[in-house]
């Protein structure tokens, strides 16, 4: 027969173990950054604000940081929602945006610019009424924008097109069409080279663009990214950030010398990307909802982790307060932004 206090040993051991095989199925169930070494996500939810409109796909946002306001464009419903970041409200849900993808705000014009994708137009907006003021076109697929200072020049990625688009930002008109030699991914401007920068999906290139001449000036290869598609830049650190939708891997690029240092995985089908200058931190979303934090180590990147947030296909970072953006088309059958703040800083 068997002692009472084996018995007690025994028993002691069976609840130890079992509560041993609980914590690791509840750390199974954990998001991966969550089940990482640091413990937590590296973001944190500050506020869910409901958003109008049905529960259907946004798109790209654009931040005015002179006046606080978040443009987002809220595609399948064809409307341009303006958010206010300082009393986290909505001021005004617009019409007139059919199929709207990108968008980008210019304070210095007063104006923001709108992709009226099923239209195949730019909506122009004045940013003091609110209402549409000129449209510029035809533009076979216009999707992301960026606007050139010097040459007062608005680009627009022509993603079926192959092309980019320059429409003046004076006349508000369609001054010239680049050829790219594959789909257009997202468009950028490099302030300190002041030149326009565009993912080229076919090709799997970084081409460079002088605003002035509307010319191709570069093309930079993009070993190890398929179909390159996002792009967000360290201006101050000469990086190039961009992201291959076809294979989840996001590539540094040297900007002085045009060359790839690293290549990173991120979510799959990854869409639009935002760098925050202060914290030094790059956010990847995609189309999966998994979105991958960076951080900016020397002259590469370095993981802080990854979390799921359904449909968290776009992002937008205010590098004043280091906020992040997500705009969110179905949460429990309605649309939200959620609002995050790094949980860790340097």
């Amino acid at each position: 027969m068997m002692k009472p206090q084996n018995l007690h040993s025994i028993r002691y051991l069976s609840i130890a173990a079992v509560l041993i095989l609980a914590l690791g199925v509840a750390r199974s169930l954990l998001a991966p950054s969550e089940a990482a070494g640091s413990g937590s996500p590296p973001l944190r939810t500050v506020a869910d604000i409901p958003m109008p409109g049905p529960a259907v796909r946004f798109d790209y946002q654009s931040l005015d940081q002179d006046q606080g306001r978040l443009y987002i464009s809220h595609m399948n419903v064809d409307q341009l929602v303006v958010f206010d970041t300082t009393t986290r409200q909505v001021v005004a849900n617009l019409d007139g945006f059919k199929r709207v993808h990108g968008v980008w705000a210019v304070p210095s014009l007063g104006r923001v610019y709108a992709s009226s994708t099923g239209e195949h137009q730019v909506a122009v907006l004045d940013m003091k009424t609110l209402k549409i003021v000129a449209r510029a076109g035809p533009i076979n697929y216009p999707d992301g924008i960026a606007y050139a200072p010097g040459a007062n020049r608005v680009f627009v990625s022509d993603e079926h097109g192959n092309a980019d688009a320059v429409i003046d930002a004076q006349t508000n008109k369609l001054i010239a069409t680049i050829p790219l030699g594959g789909g257009a991914g997202n468009t950028v401007f490099d302030s300190l080279s002041g030149r326009i920068l565009v993912a080229v999906h076919e090709t799997s290139e970084l081409v460079a663009i002088e605003p002035a001449t509307a010319k191709i000036v570069g093309r930079c290869p993009l070993p190890g990214a398929k179909e390159p598609h996002g792009i967000s830049l360290d201006v101050a650190n000469r990086l190039a950030f961009v992201a291959g939708q076809a294979n989840n891997t996001l590539v540094v690029v040297d900007l002085n010398t045009m060359k790839v240092l690293a290549s990173h995985p991120v979510g799959e089908d990854p869409d639009v990307l935002a760098f925050d200058p202060g914290l030094k931190r790059l956010y990847v979303s995609a189309e999966s909802g998994k979105v991958t934090v960076f951080r900016e180590n020397g002259r590469d990147l370095v993981s802080e982790g990854t979390l799921s947030i359904p449909h968290a296909h776009t992002v937008c970072v205010d590098p004043k307060t280091h906020l992040v953006y997500f705009p969110l088309e179905n949460i429990d059958g309605r649309p939200l932004l959620r609002i995050m703040a790094p949980s860790r800083t340097p």
